[in-house]
């Protein structure tokens, strides 16, 4: 999983929408800092919008239970965080995304079999395999359409990659091969989309 890469793309969409309106204004605030001396907490703040992000997600939000035995990764950098609380209000229009990335000495294969009865209480459990993690949301090219979750691209990769509930408020599993081939490395995310098309 990629946590930090999540956090950039959602701020760089709040401050576009800013910039393209003229005496636009963005106030930021940090606060907090981790072990490394980064900021744990930051909010943006724009006539158009607002992001909050934290680096804390407590996975009781998030709703899915943590494999057993396994443990919080760890991060390596400021800019590679593990864990994060990311709320985007655009007017009537937002997103909340809760992450974290775990680490098992399992297999992908066990914690899949896991997650897959873990995550029957939101629905139906799409499998699915990539290269690379994605998440659904919002109509696909702007079209009204199935709310239903699907698996992207050619479905093959080593990545598994479980999803339950819509596209519009969904619980995903990403798992893949730990450093080395050895273990498990897999990440809880919780979405949650509201505004227009939202059911």
């Amino acid at each position: 999983m990629r946590i930090h890469t999540l956090q950039t793309n959602l701020a760089l969409a709040v401050l576009f929408a800013c910039v393209a309106l003229p005496s636009c204004t963005v106030k930021v605030n940090k606060s907090g800092e981790d072990d490394n001396g980064g900021n744990k907490n930051v909010d943006i703040q724009t006539p158009v919008g607002s992001l909050h992000v934290r680096n804390d997600a407590d996975v009781q939000d998030i709703g899915i239970p943590v494999y057993p035995g396994a443990r919080r990764k760890e991060k390596t950098s400021d800019a590679d965080q593990k864990s994060a609380n990311v709320n985007i209000s655009l007017g009537a229009y937002g997103i909340k995304v809760l992450a974290i990335e775990y680490l098992s000495d399992d297999s992908p294969e066990k914690v899949a079999a896991y997650y897959k009865d873990q995550m029957k209480k939101f629905g139906d459990v799409l499998e699915c395999h990539t290269e690379h993690h994605s998440a659904e949301m919002g109509d696909h090219d702007g079209e009204k359409s199935s709310d239903a979750l699907k698996c992207e691209g050619s479905n093959s990769g080593r990545i598994i990659e479980l999803k339950s509930g819509t596209r519009h408020n969904q619980h995903i599993v990403s798992i893949e091969p730990g450093e080395n081939g050895k273990g498990s490395d897999f990440g809880l995310v919780y979405i949650r989309l509201r505004g227009k098309g939202t059911i």
